[in-house]
């Protein structure tokens, strides 16, 4: 089987537009190719963080991972820095970047921008990200627009490598999101559901509570029409409620619009409200039972036992046609 790799920050918490636009997409993944999963923890401290609260958000992320269906019989789930070899590729990648196509990352700039001082890791992410996925000889990386250019240096990288000391590395294809359920911000419809929002009102998290989503939804923005119908440009919200439902029910939106004709938005909303807590109501109590379970812990030393397994072979290819040390 091909080799996917998709790794996640464990900052915030995952939102339902990460859920139905990746994570369920995961659980049908593990099935058709060999899944790697990692929780990218030395990718987070590129920024400051808590370090209590970057522990419990990397339990966290690891439970939600489970709760949402991955098999760890059938993908591989482990945490970057608990694999030393990720951080030793990462200095080899370093080693064949140029400052100037680093420079050139949109994300870079975006962060950079108007600080005092900048991080030299925010400068060498890339690096450390293409490591990520060559180390498994990855064959497809899923990613959404924003980590696009990253994946693209990825390839330059491992062609550079390749060319310059052996044929080594796997180039691996970007694989988009299909056009399907695309989740929008509640609270402004032309923009994605973010966890970064600073308007926490804009976002559903998974691990809301039922009082809490119903909350959310009721206070959603839509329009003064109160009609339910699916219009994107000119009804963005209600389009957005819709596509929500439609995604976690798996009926379609024409009979959704068909359901809701002559409904208002009160009770539109409460509608949408109950069907995102009927989703993920069974995936927050396997959470739960898996955040103080041993069970979790054993699957995450697993998880890196493998993961360092086979990373560990292409990092010894890596040295050797690099001449590191002694000959192996």
């Amino acid at each position: 089987m091909k080799k996917i790799f998709s790794g996640v920050q464990p900052t915030g918490t995952v939102t339902l537009g990460n859920y139905i636009g990746a994570f369920r997409q995961f659980t049908t993944l593990q099935d058709e190719y060999e899944c790697i999963f990692c929780i990218v923890d030395q990718h987070a401290i590129t920024v400051p963080q808590d370090r209590l609260e970057l522990r419990k958000n990397i339990r966290s992320l690891a439970a939600l991972y489970l709760a949402v269906g991955i098999d760890p019989k059938k993908a591989i789930l482990f945490i970057q820095s608990e694999v030393p070899a990720h951080a030793q590729a990462g200095w080899m990648m370093q080693c064949i970047s140029y400052i100037g196509e680093l420079e050139r990352m949109t994300q870079f700039k975006d962060k950079s921008s108007g600080k005092d001082g900048v991080s030299a890791s925010l400068l060498t992410y890339p690096p450390l990200m293409a490591a990520d996925i060559l180390l498994y000889q990855t064959d497809i990386v899923p990613v959404g627009d924003d980590q696009k250019q990253h994946v693209e240096l990825t390839r330059d990288l491992a062609e550079r490598f390749n060319k310059r000391y052996n044929d080594v590395l796997t180039i691996p294809d970007i694989r988009l999101p299909k056009n399907g359920a695309r989740i929008k911000a509640l609270q402004d419809p032309l923009k994605k559901m973010s966890k970064s929002d600073p308007n926490k009102k804009s976002t559903i998290s998974l691990l809301d509570t039922p009082k809490e989503i119903e909350k959310k939804v009721k206070s959603a923005v839509t329009d003064s029409e109160g009609i339910v119908a699916f219009d994107v440009e000119n009804k963005p919200g209600v389009s957005n409620l819709l596509t929500i439902e439609a995604a976690l029910t798996g009926v379609t939106i024409e009979a959704l619009v068909e359901k809701y004709k002559g409904v208002g938005y009160g009770d539109f909303k409460v509608s949408v409200a109950k069907a995102i807590i009927d989703h993920i109501t069974p995936i927050q109590e396997r959470y739960q039972e898996l955040l103080v379970s041993d069970e979790l812990d054993a699957i995450l030393d697993d998880g890196a036992k493998r993961a360092q397994a086979a990373a560990s072979k292409t990092l010894k290819k890596m040295e050797n046609a690099m001449g590191l040390g002694r000959k192996r």
